[in-house]
């Protein structure tokens, strides 16, 4: 399918690509809010150039464009997004996170089991 054709490919998605895509919009989602806030600092660039890329992510699934390509892209974009993240809060227990971290971070892992499963099986 070319990058062109707009048509919605929604009969070869399994369930397994709707929860990855279910996650990637959770963080989107998550990134979406926290970047709004963090506006007119970097961060808040930051945040809404990676609910960019979750939404953008989704939409090439959706139109069945280069997906194993999107899927090995997105393996290391969302990890990069974990280590990011744990590099700047630095939890040092549970306690200290807050609910759109535990939203966030829980939707990003099960977002790379998802991709790497997607990559593997699609190779």
């Amino acid at each position: 399918m070319s990058a062109t054709d707009q048509t919605l490919a929604l009969g070869s998605l399994t369930p397994l690509h709707w929860l990855g895509i279910a996650m990637a919009l959770v963080s989107a989602v998550v990134h979406l809010v926290l970047g709004i806030g963090f506006l007119p600092h970097y961060m808040g660039v930051l945040f809404l150039l990676a609910t960019g890329g979750f939404v953008g992510a989704v939409v090439l699934v959706l139109i069945d464009y280069r997906r194993r390509l999107i899927y090995l892209v997105g393996i290391p974009f969302t990890l990069v997004q974990v280590v990011a993240w744990y590099q700047v809060v630095q939890p040092d227990s549970p306690g200290a996170l807050g609910t759109a971290d535990v939203i966030d971070k829980v939707a990003q892992v099960i977002l790379i089991a998802v991709l790497i499963l997607l990559s593997v099986r699609e190779s």
